[in-house]
């Protein structure tokens, strides 16, 4: 028997509720691999799937939320993997609608995981979890679509939080000059200690503007906001500049016009981590083993049990999480 945080429906009400439940191997549903999960973490979808509408993601309860998690191969009926094997899992839908990382234990299909790269444990894999991962696909796509140090600034938006965090750390330790956008002026010294050169007020960017183009201002930008914010970034790229945009903590829609695109040659770079490549997704790892300072890491992480992702699910739906929590499931 294992512990696992099981959200449960109330047929009556409709609405899911989460309790730390004993399971067995019996009640997880079929996989190829079985996983003894070490560590998990908490993203914006995680505050979704833990709440009591299920955010529209969870389809089935009783459900097991959790879309990451990092640990140690029990069992395989896969060739690709032995039991002993470290691996880390994100995306995939897991969590959302298969059950995933909140467990003592999971089942996996093969095509899910990837070889936890060496120069990271699973602590420090969930300290990255989805958040890092985007992070990281972010910066290879615009490194991808030629941007390089040294000539001018690089934005990130939604700094303070998991993946600005990550990306910040990256980008600074990769010797890009970083400009920070936060609405809460108490992250400023926290961003600084991950490599930002400069702090920019939200105030700043989140006001619309009528130009269509503004002062040639940023070489990259990795945006977690989008809606007006966005459409506000992408008047400033320089020329040829990318914009990778990876969420919309600011809304889903886009204000913008496509002058940036016809006259500067903007490139606007969707981001996805759930249906990843497999290539793409070892390639990204590798590169978070290498690229992202492991100091810098540990600076963002918050550590937490299954018993606070009640709270923790809430908070990060509000903003109110900053850098990164690692679920210890075994505390």
């Amino acid at each position: 028997m294992f512990n696992a945080l099981v959200m449960e429906k109330d047929e009556e009400s409709g609405l899911a509720s989460p309790s730390i439940k004993q399971l067995s191997l019996d009640d997880l549903p079929h996989g190829e691999v079985t996983v003894a999960v070490e560590y998990s973490t908490v993203n914006y979808k995680d505050g979704l799937c833990t709440s009591p509408k299920g955010g529209g993601l969870v389809r089935n309860y009783p459900h097991v939320p959790g879309i990451d998690y990092a640990g140690t191969v029990e069992a395989s009926t896969d060739d690709r993997y032995k039991a002993g094997d470290k691996v880390v899992l994100t995306g995939w839908r897991v969590g959302e609608a298969h059950w995933g990382g909140y467990s003592q234990k999971a089942n996996a299909l093969a095509d899910w995981l990837v070889p936890l790269p060496d120069g990271l444990d699973a602590r420090q894999a969930m300290a990255v979890g989805t958040a890092g991962f985007t992070a990281m696909l972010a910066v290879m796509a615009l490194e991808d679509h030629g941007m390089t140090p040294g000539h001018g600034p690089v934005l990130v938006t939604g700094a303070a939080g998991g993946v600005g965090s990550v990306a910040t750390a990256i980008l600074a330790n990769l010797g890009y000059e970083v400009a920070a956008v936060t609405g809460r002026p108490e992250t400023g010294d926290y961003l600084k200690s991950l490599g930002a050169s400069t702090i920019v007020p939200r105030t700043e960017l989140n006001e619309t503007t009528k130009r269509p183009l503004e002062s040639e201002t940023w070489v990259g930008c990795v945006d977690a906001v989008g809606g007006e914010m966005l459409a506000r970034v992408l008047g400033q790229m320089k020329y040829g500049a990318s914009v990778a945009a990876v969420g919309l903590a600011g809304g889903a829609a886009l204000p913008a016009t496509v002058i940036p695109f016809l006259l500067r040659g903007v490139n606007l770079l969707g981001i996805d981590s759930v249906m990843q490549p497999y290539n793409n997704r070892v390639r990204a790892w590798q590169r978070i083993a290498t690229d992202l300072p492991m100091d810098k890491l540990e600076a963002m992480v918050h550590p937490a049990t299954l018993g606070d992702l009640r709270q923790l699910g809430a908070d990060i739906l509000k903003g109110q999480v900053k850098g990164r929590v690692v679920v210890d499931v075994n505390a």
